[in-house]
């Protein structure tokens, strides 16, 4: 199959170091070209990929502080992919719905995933006015603000498994992972530590946006002893992090579209202590690989639970159900239900 993977221009793809939807773009290519297909990637020019490469921008736009408007250049992202539009057999969108207005005018068989959260008041008129655009989930949560939707299927993320190292012993430190922000709650991953007088390790990102809430709010809590502020890490620093904790901490406020971090731990075998939000009771199996809760007090008793789980089940469940391998399996049954209608016989993938 011809397939063109449109992917943000925010982060390289791979990102160097945080960024979700880029990550996933990136999988999703080279699994299916590993699977034999023939993959063209839409991205920034400081993209490391076996598929064919269209850049759009010399580099990643997160990386220039040149560049004020990121919407421009996705602009001639678009432009690109449409002028290029009849040689794919699928156009796989990760793009939100920048595209949508085009792709209705075009009779070519796409695809939108939504990586993002999806219960904003005025997604609700977007969604209304472009219900046919083929779209698909990441979660089953993440779909339900917007059930009329043109829903295809829910694809869960899925990682290579052979990025992250299984580690049959448990660590000693708590891990928190991804983004400093309201909305991640780096401040009850500190509390939860307290609770416990286990020491927290937090390796996250600081954007433009969060600074003031950093400094206001998380700033003053890293005074404590238990604590130790790292940063933002790249995926190599993250096996290592992840799979050197005894359990990650997910301790969110809002309405997790995934969670990537989530199978991440799960993959080096680390248990997960997460808040019942979003994609959370979907992603992690209570009593399994991991527990969901509901309250500081609640992960407190978790985190004296966590010897309780078993590290190498965490990581078949990975495996089963959380790999690349699937993820692309997934997509490709997707693009031939676009392609041919949902009741032609497909091949085996």
């Amino acid at each position: 199959m011809r397939i063109a993977q449109v992917a943000p221009l925010i982060e390289s793809v791979p990102p160097r170091l945080y960024g979700g939807t880029e990550r996933i773009a990136s999988y999703l290519t080279e699994e299916l070209v590993r699977q034999g297909h023939e993959v063209t990637l839409f991205a920034s020019g400081d993209s490391q990929t076996s598929a064919e490469l269209v850049p759009i921008v010399p580099r990643a736009l997160r990386l220039d502080r040149n560049y004020i408007n990121p919407e421009v250049f996705h602009l001639l992202l678009i432009e690109q992919v449409y002028q290029r539009a009849r040689e794919f057999d699928m156009i796989h969108f990760h793009l939100d719905a920048l595209h949508f207005p085009l792709t209705r005018r075009m009779d070519l068989p796409t695809l939108t995933t939504m990586h993002g959260r999806l219960d904003l008041p005025e997604l609700q008129a977007l969604f209304r006015e472009f219900r046919e655009i083929p779209v698909v989930s990441i979660s089953d949560a993440q779909r339900r603000p917007i059930p009329h939707a043109n829903w295809q299927a829910t694809v869960y993320n899925g990682v290579p498994a052979q990025n992250y190292t299984f580690r049959p012993e448990a660590g000693r430190y708590l891990a928190f992972l991804g983004r400093i922000s309201p909305e991640k709650r780096a401040d009850r991953a500190i509390e939860i530590a307290r609770r416990v007088g286990m020491p927290l390790r937090i390796a996250a990102k600081v954007d433009r946006a969060d600074e003031d809430y950093f400094n206001e709010k998380i700033r003053p809590l890293l005074k404590d002893p238990l604590v130790e502020f790292i940063g933002e890490i790249g995926e190599r620093e993250k096996d290592a992090f992840l799979g050197g904790a005894y359990a990650l901490l997910l301790p969110i406020d809002w309405p997790e579209p995934f969670g990537l971090v989530m199978i991440e731990a799960m993959a080096c075998g680390t248990p997960v202590v997460a808040w019942r939000h979003g994609s959370v009771p979907e992603v992690v199996d209570h009593g399994e690989t991991g527990f969901i809760v509901d309250s500081i007090e609640g992960a407190a008793a978790a985190v004296e639970q966590i010897d309780s789980i078993n590290r190498r089940t965490c990581r078949e469940v990975f495996e089963t159900r959380f790999s690349a391998s699937r993820m692309a399996r997934d997509y490709l049954r997707v693009y031939h239900d676009v392609i041919y209608g949902a009741q032609a016989p497909r091949e085996a993938v």
